[in-house]
């Protein structure tokens, strides 16, 4: 007589796999860690709050060509005559303050002589083209 082996049968698996669970909660998480200070970082701006003025505006330019000279409406100045410019500029009710930047200009001067516009409280500021200063 035959005997027949009995296999027993696999019993079922009564718990989750729980690592891919763990896996996906930790890549949600950096994603959250990386993204929410991009969210939260504003720059503040002053924008007009009604329609413009009737008033005519007096332009005045700053340029700053490659070297890192700086112009006032199309003549040299120095950086100690600057402050004294901006501030009669801001005085002017009228007047405006477009600043024109060489592209090949270096950054670091363009960001010092923006402190001097900023401390001589400038708020009607603006930027010009980005091509070369004309002779």
């Amino acid at each position: 007589m035959a005997r027949t082996a009995r296999i027993p049968e696999p019993a079922p698996i009564s718990g989750i796999n729980v690592t891919p669970f763990i896996d996906v909660m930790l890549v949600l998480l950096i994603v959250m860690i990386l993204s929410v200070p991009v969210m939260t970082h504003k720059v503040p701006i002053d924008l007009p709050n009604g329609p413009p003025s009737g008033a005519v505006e007096t332009p005045h330019k700053l340029a700053i060509d490659r070297g890192g000279a700086l112009y006032w409406d199309g003549k040299p100045i120095g950086d100690a005559a600057l402050p004294d410019a901006l501030a009669a500029l801001r005085a002017d009710p009228a007047g405006v303050l477009h600043m024109q930047t060489d592209p090949e200009a270096r950054y670091e001067r363009f960001d010092s002589v923006l402190a001097v516009v900023k401390r001589a409280g400038i708020e009607r500021l603006g930027f010009v083209g980005n091509r070369p200063l004309e002779d």
